[in-house]
C-alpha cells in the first residue's frame, strides 16, 4: 500500500530530522532539515508541518534529543510552548514517564510510532466501512494522508467515492494539500471556497462530511481548523452525517477548556509575499474553533 507523502511526513535519518514542508505544496515537495529540538520546534510553530506530522515530529524530537544527551524536561517544555491548542502534553508526559520508569526510550518511541501507523490504517478502514458506493464527501482542511487511503480501501470494496474540498483559508490546506493528494491518486475532487458550504449542501450534492480534529475533549467536543464549527452547524440543518477522525482524548473535560491559538495578523493579510489587505488594518485569525459533541454524528477514534 503506497501512502500519500502527508501520511508520514517526518523522517529521522542519522542525526537529523527531515520535515516535509507543507507550506510549499503543491508547487514543491521539499524537506526541512532539523538538527536540534529548537529547529524542530520552530517548524511546528511556523506550521511547516501540522496534524499527524506534529505528533511524529514530537516523538522524533525526543529521540534525537535523547541521543544528544539533552535534558528531556527542558525539551518537553519547549514542545508544549509551540502551539497552545494542541494537546502536546499528552505526548510529552508519556515520553517523560517512559524515561522516569527506566524503560528503553528508543524502543518505546519506535514501538509507539509503529503502533500509530497501524492505528491510522485501522482508522481509515473504519471510515471506509461507513461509506456507500457513489458517496460524495465534503472535507475541510487536511487529515494528513488519510482520505486517499480511505478512498483506496473503499475502492477495493467496490465503492467509488468523490470529494469536495474547501480551500481552507488562510493557509489553503484544502486546495494545496487535500486536493493535491487526492488528485495524484486519481480520486475525483472539486475545490470550493469556504463560504460555499451552505449553498452546496442545499443543492443535495454532498452525502457525508468527514473532517479531522486537532484536539478531543473528554465529552466529545473537538477543536479543528477554523471553519469546522460552521460546517457542522450547517450539516445538522441539512441532516447530513458529520464524521470526525479523532486523536486520543486529552484530559480536558469539555471544548470550552481548550485554549484557542490566535495566529499573527499577517498570516491572514499576506500570502506568499502578496498583501491581500491594507497594511494598516487589523486582522483576527483564531486557528481553530470548537465543535460541540451534539453536532457530531460519529467520532472515528485513533485508539493508541
Amino acid at each position: 500500500m503506497k501512502f500519500s507523502p502527508l501520511f508520514w511526513p517526518i523522517q529521522l535519518k542519522g542525526n537529523s530530522i527531515y520535515i516535509l514542508d507543507e507550506t510549499l505544496l503543491p508547487q514543491k515537495l521539499a524537506y526541512i532539515k532539523a538538527s536540534n529540538y529548537q529547529q524542530a520546534c520552530r517548524a511546528i510553530k511556523e506550521m511547516k508541518t501540522r496534524a499527524v506530522g506534529q505528533v511524529l515530529l514530537v516523538m522524533y524530537i525526543f529521540l534525537l534529543s535523547y541521543r544528544q544527551h539533552k535534558d528531556l524536561k527542558k525539551v518537553a517544555k519547549a514542545i508544549n510552548a509551540t502551539r497552545p491548542t494542541l494537546a502536546f502534553e499528552v505526548l510529552t508526559n508519556m515520553v517523560l514517564t517512559w524515561q522516569k520508569s527506566g524503560l528503553d526510550l528508543e524502543k518505546c518511541i519506535f514501538g509507539f510510532l509503529e503502533m500509530l501507523k497501524n492505528k491510522r490504517i485501522k482508522q481509515a478502514q473504519v471510515t471506509a466501512s461507513l461509506l456507500k458506493d457513489q458517496d460524495v464527501i465534503l472535507t475541510h482542511c487536511n487529515v494528513s494522508g488519510l482520505l486517499p487511503l480511505v478512498a483506496e480501501i473503499a475502492k477495493s470494496q467496490g465503492k467509488e467515492i468523490s470529494f469536495y474540498a474547501t480551500e481552507t483559508r488562510p493557509y489553503l490546506q484544502g486546495s494545496r494539500l487535500t486536493a493535491w493528494e487526492l488528485a495524484r491518486k486519481h480520486i475525483p475532487v472539486t475545490i470550493i471556497t469556504d463560504n460555499m458550504v451552505a449553498y452546496l449542501l442545499s443543492l443535495g450534492k454532498v452525502t457525508k462530511i468527514i473532517v479531522g480534529a486537532d484536539h478531543l475533549a473528554l465529552n466529545g467536543d473537538i477543536a479543528n481548523k477554523i471553519g469546522t464549527y460552521q460546517i457542522a452547524v450547517t450539516a445538522k440543518y441539512f441532516k447530513i452525517p458529520f464524521y470526525v477522525l479523532c486523536p486520543p482524548p486529552s484530559k480536558l473535560k469539555t471544548g470550552s477548556e481548550i485554549k484557542i491559538e490566535v495566529r499573527p495578523d499577517d498570516e491572514l493579510k499576506i500570502y506568499q509575499g502578496l498583501h491581500l489587505a491594507p497594511k494598516n488594518v487589523k486582522a483576527y485569525y483564531p486557528a481553530f474553533d470548537v465543535t460541540p459533541n451534539k453536532l457530531i454524528t460519529k467520532h472515528i477514534y485513533l485508539e493508541v
